[in-house]
């Protein structure tokens, strides 16, 4: 897998090959410079709006956006530029999703979290999954929801910044916005994050008073993590972000550097086979006019 936000490689095809032959009708083209971003934009997505469901739908509209917009691209910046500029705005100006409508503070947060009793896990024999893996699966959900907390801006750029590492050169390019302010912003979104990280997650601090093991049971009891229906702990690529820039921000705090581990851990997630969905979309009047593909 190729990680668009670092040149440590290149693909034989660079995006503006690609999008010069897609225009000129080349289907294959198009198809492969969607399979080279799809995950990409779908993993931001996800992070965005927390429901997998919800960031399917999401993702393929900006898909289809990207394709009815190809053909205005001039060139004026990279591609990777252009295409992550209309996926970002889009997510930062859609509907709230389902799991935003329920949007709380920091404190709030931790009040529904303290509210759930630790319990010792269920026996094994009860559940058909490996509980290992639905500890592991409490452990996405409570960090992907933390993440709510934060208002969409700066979720968005602790996810681009934090999670994807993206410097501050192409994260403020894309957003639009100076290095400085990229940088400030960041700082202030791992702060919020991280304080309540380091005062109440045992996976920072084993004194901390919340352990994912200790949550999981109650979180089966209300139905909010289903043990034969994971949401998150399943269907990834890898764990952890693939291919980060390894030379990033450098976190002097060994704290710090704990929070920002269990962020980068999270898995990557396997997006839907949207070249399929677009190969259908192809077929609409809308965009014939857009594109000539005759093979």
């Amino acid at each position: 897998m190729i990680n668009p936000f670092t040149n440590s490689q290149q693909p034989e095809k660079s995006d503006e090959i690609l999008i010069s032959q897609a225009i000129e009708g080349d289907r294959k083209s198009l198809e492969e410079l969607i399979l080279k971003h799809q995950a990409w934009i779908y993993n931001i997505v996800l992070r965005m709006v927390f429901n997998p469901h919800d960031a399917e739908d999401i993702t393929q509209e900006v898909l289809i956006k990207l394709l009815t917009k190809l053909s205005t691209f001039k060139g004026k910046s990279s591609f990777r530029t252009w295409a992550y500029r209309i996926a970002t705005n889009h997510v930062i100006n859609i509907k709230k999703s389902r799991a935003e409508e329920k949007v709380f503070s920091f404190d709030e947060y931790w009040k529904g979290i303290n509210s759930a009793p630790d319990a010792d896990l269920p026996d094994q024999k009860s559940v058909q999954v490996d509980l290992k893996l639905i500890v592991e699966e409490t452990r996405i959900h409570c960090l992907m929801a933390l993440l709510l907390c934060l208002d969409r801006e700066k979720r968005l750029i602790f996810i681009l910044g934090e999670m994807l590492g993206l410097n501050s050169t192409i994260g403020s390019k894309i957003l639009e916005i100076s290095k400085d302010n990229y940088r400030q912003k960041l700082s202030r979104a791992r702060k919020k994050v991280y304080a309540f990280l380091k005062e109440k997650c045992g996976l920072i601090n084993k004194s901390n008073p919340c352990h994912c093991e200790k949550k999981t049971k109650a979180l089966i009891d209300s139905g909010i993590i289903d043990p034969n229906n994971l949401q998150f702990n399943k269907n990834y690529f890898i764990k952890g972000y693939p291919l980060l820039e390894k030379k990033y921000y450098r976190l002097h705090n060994a704290l710090d550097k704990k929070c920002q581990q269990v962020f980068r851990e999270l898995p990557f997630q396997k997006p839907p086979d949207y070249v399929n969905t677009v190969r259908e979309i192809l077929q609409s009047i809308e965009l014939k006019n857009i594109f000539d593909f005759t093979g």
